[in-house]
Parts: structure tokens; sequence; C-alpha cells
């Protein structure tokens, strides 16, 4: 029989070694996708359509590059030049992609990291589009490779002003495989919540580096 009195003892060990043997929180799906998408820093990739809407027949066949432009701790952007033979010097180089990550206080979890994808939209000459700096957020789930950035309320009254009903429901989503993963891809792509026959995806070859293109238009 063991006495009331020399519980506390005994459990003492046990505790200390359930404490023991517990490992670590690993990162969070965000912090993981970040990590995989940074180790891209200063490449370049090339790639092409990999759906077929007809309403994306103007992209279809053309040659695309991705290229990781600009890094630092908070913010990554990844120019988008696809082959135009109107454009000048035969690119057009109008979009970058913008990844930014920050702290959300406001949720359950303190400390969470969300992740935030913007469109910087520019003409030639540098000037921005009336459509720019559009996106969205991601919520707490997502993987460490795939993250999806459904629209933000900022985009929408964005879209409502310039007359793009059909963008109002906007979910974009990259998905990304580390530096020096065996066949590794980056995809950047568009549905929409209200329309599941919309889809425009594009596809890298994320494991062969090419050379980095001129800069994007007003960068």
């Amino acid at each position: 029989m063991i006495r009331t009195r020399h519980l506390p003892a005994l459990l003492a060990p046990l505790a200390l070694a359930a404490c023991a043997t517990t490992p670590a929180p690993g990162p969070s799906p965000q912090d993981a996708f970040w990590s995989a998408l940074s180790s891209h820093c200063g490449k370049a990739y090339t790639g092409g359509m990999a759906s077929e809407d007809a309403r994306d027949a103007d992209w279809a066949g053309k040659r695309m590059v991705a290229h990781w432009a600009e890094c630092s701790e908070a913010r990554i952007a990844i120019a988008f030049h696809v082959e135009d033979t109107e454009a000048p010097g035969g690119w057009n180089r109008s979009r970058t992609w913008i990844v930014t990550r920050g702290e959300i206080v406001t949720t359950s979890e303190p400390g969470t990291k969300f992740l935030t994808l913007k469109h910087d939209h520019r003409h030639a000459d540098g000037e921005s589009d009336a459509v720019t700096f559009y996106g969205g957020t991601t919520g707490d789930r997502g993987t460490a490779t795939a993250q999806n950035f459904p629209v933000d309320r900022h985009s929408i009254d964005l879209f409502q002003k310039e007359g793009l009903d059909a963008s109002l429901t906007n979910v974009w989503r990259i998905e990304i495989d580390p530096a020096g993963t065996s066949d590794a891809r980056f995809v950047y792509q568009l549905t929409r919540r209200n329309d599941p026959t919309r889809r425009f995806r594009v596809e890298f070859d994320a494991s062969e580096p090419a050379p980095a293109p001129p800069p994007a238009w007003g960068w």
C-alpha cells in the first residue's frame, strides 16, 4: 500500500521523464513554407502554362520566367516575366509577386505568422497600373510546401471600384519545394470560390536555375 503523503515524491520523477521526452514543437506550416520559398532567393526558373482554361488562350505556349529578384527576412519579391512579341524587348515584365510575413496578434494563438501575397502590376514606363497591389492573406492552415491566399478586403474594394466583379472570390495559391529537392517545382495558381471552372496555373522547373532576366518594369 502506497501512502498518500508519498505520492508527490513518487510522481515527480515521472513528470520530469515525460517533460524530457516531449519533443520540441516544429516550425509552423507558414514558417516552413517561408523557409522553402527563401531557399530559392536570387535564382530564376523557366516554366509555362499548366492549365487549359479557354479564357487563358493568349498565355498558352508562351515562355515564362520566375525570378526571385529581392529577398529579406520579411519580404520576397518574385518577378514574373512572360514572352510577348508586342511588349518592349519581346517580354511582358509587368508583374511581380510579393510575399511578406508578419505576426498576427489577434488570433487565439499569439505569435502565429501569417503570409500575405500581393501583385505589383506596372507599365513599361514603371508607373503602377490602376489595378495593383491586390492579393490575400493565408489562414492558419496550409502546409510546408503549399499556401492559399484568399482575396482580402482591400482587394475586393479595388476590384469593385474597377468593375472586376469576377475577381471578388479569388483564391491565389503558391506551391514550392525547397531548393535542392529532386524535381522541385514552383507553382502559381488562381481559382475562384464562386466559379469551380476557373483555374489559371503556371508551373516552373525549380530544380534547374536559368539566367536571371532584366528587372521587372518599375524595379
